[in-house]
């Protein structure tokens, strides 16, 4: 989650304001100074023994990287094209392949590949580990060479290595980079139902939300059934977007709040009058890909009884970067605050469980497939706050709705289990399909 951008001199200004006695800066002096010396001594003796003459500025952006390594894995130091990197994806147009990746033991792991993408046609899955790249090994790579290597001219071809949890082989798989400008927002009606696919949340993301309900309404002639809004495989992005989005279907109440290291360092953000979706309901679809702006948005729903979330648990990044500029070209990305759902959930490493778990069984891998989220990372961020909560739909026996196979499903013409199992049962809340008599179907 990108928080915003700070001005060059904030994080100075912010310091300045910090009170302090004088007993306890000399003390902290005292220890800070020491261990600068421990660095600093280190630092000498590399540039002056090391058996190759070693740059200045690669000792120190290695000391740097580790620092922040040593924190999470969302805190990071941007310089030249990895600070206009992180921009351009922030602004939703960038050129690549369009997946979402993280470093496991020196290898490059997919979390997600972004609909409509180059990976996502070619199958890429959460849980595949990437080896090489044109025959290339990656490992020992950093993460950010590694993403170099895959960004590349619109139109250019790349054979990614791909080691797939269940497969015994490693196997190929080529494709040609495209200049990836993400639709944040696509919409549909299918049966009557307004169809939201929210692909990922940059500086459009909440205005195309709003355009699409207004499209729905216009298209069903005012009288949709209800909404599916499909954030699965969404890698989140800015928190303001997420806000914006959770709004368009609320009329009052918290959406998120954000708590920092202070007990009394907390922003709150809440909804304005006005549900652009009428009070009808909302079902919302969740996988392991659907992390950080997206859990704010399925988790407001939920907690305000607004939405049934249904589907698998989500990625479980519930922290917030800021990214600090330092100078024209470089940049501090730091994790800031934890954000939390209305009810006070922490999403951060436990993410957003469905009110009904409902697998992907059109996904013939899904039983094999290996997710990774955010408490499989090392030196993830802790939860600080827990409450119990039961799913709606809870039960050992196993659903014999979902005990129907891959090739089955393909049979009846079923691509996409959970989206089917979402309509129908928006369909099923809808007085006039269910015999009733008609009028409009009441929110959860």
């Amino acid at each position: 989650m990108i928080r915003k951008l700070l001005p060059p001199l904030a994080l100075v200004g912010a310091l300045a304001l910090v009170p302090v006695t004088t007993s306890s800066l000399a003390a902290a002096d005292v220890d800070t100074y020491k261990e600068l010396e421990t660095f600093m001594g280190v630092f000498e003796r590399v540039r002056a023994n090391y058996v190759d003459k070693v740059d200045d500025h690669v000792l120190v952006k290695g000391a740097i990287d580790g620092m922040l390594a040593a924190l999470d894995p969302h805190s990071s130091y941007m310089e030249g094209t990895d600070f206009e990197s992180m921009k351009t994806t922030t602004d939703g147009n960038y050129g690549g392949l369009g997946l979402s990746v993280t470093m496991e033991d020196g290898t490059v792991k997919v979390i997600t590949p972004t609909e409509d993408t180059p990976a996502f046609r070619a199958g890429l899955k959460a849980g595949d580990y990437i080896t090489h790249i044109n025959g290339e090994l990656l490992y020992g790579l950093e993460l950010d060479e590694a993403v170099d290597k895959m960004r590349g001219p619109p139109g250019s071809p790349i054979k990614l290595t791909i080691v797939r949890p269940g497969r015994d082989k490693p196997f190929d798989v080529s494709m040609v980079r495209e200049r990836i400008e993400l639709k944040p927002v696509k919409w549909e009606v299918k049966d009557g139902i307004g169809y939201l696919n929210i692909n990922g949340f940059s500086a459009q993301t909440g205005a195309a939300t709003e355009a699409a309900l207004t499209a729905i309404d216009k298209a069903t002639g005012g009288k949709p059934i209800g909404y599916v809004v499909d954030l699965r495989s969404n890698p989140g992005g800015l928190l303001d977007q997420a806000v914006e989005v959770s709004d368009a279907f609320l009329d009052r109440g918290e959406i998120v709040s954000e708590r920092g290291r202070a007990k009394d360092d907390i922003d709150r953000f809440y909804a304005k009058p006005g549900d652009l979706a009428h009070g009808l309901p909302v079902v919302v679809l969740v996988d392991a890909g659907t992390a950080s702006a997206a859990e704010i948005v399925a988790g407001a729903l939920q907690d305000q009884h607004r939405a049934i979330v249904i589907g698998e648990r989500s990625f479980g990044k519930g922290s917030v970067q800021t990214v600090m500029p330092l100078t024209n070209s470089t940049a501090l990305r730091l994790t800031t605050a934890r954000y939390y759902t209305p009810s006070g959930r922490s999403v951060q490493a436990g993410g957003i469980d469905p009110d009904i778990s409902v697998p992907q069984l059109s996904d013939a891998d899904y039983k094999d497939r290996k997710v990774l989220r955010e408490s499989d990372l090392r030196r993830h961020l802790l939860s600080q706050a827990k409450v119990d909560d039961k799913l709606l739909e809870q039960d050992d026996k196993v659903d014999p709705r979902f005990n129907v196979t891959a090739a089955e499903l393909e049979k009846r013409g079923v691509k996409d289990f959970q989206l089917d199992y979402a309509l129908n049962m928006l369909k099923r809340l809808q007085p006039s399909v269910a015999g009733g008599t008609g009028g409009k179907a009441a929110s959860r």
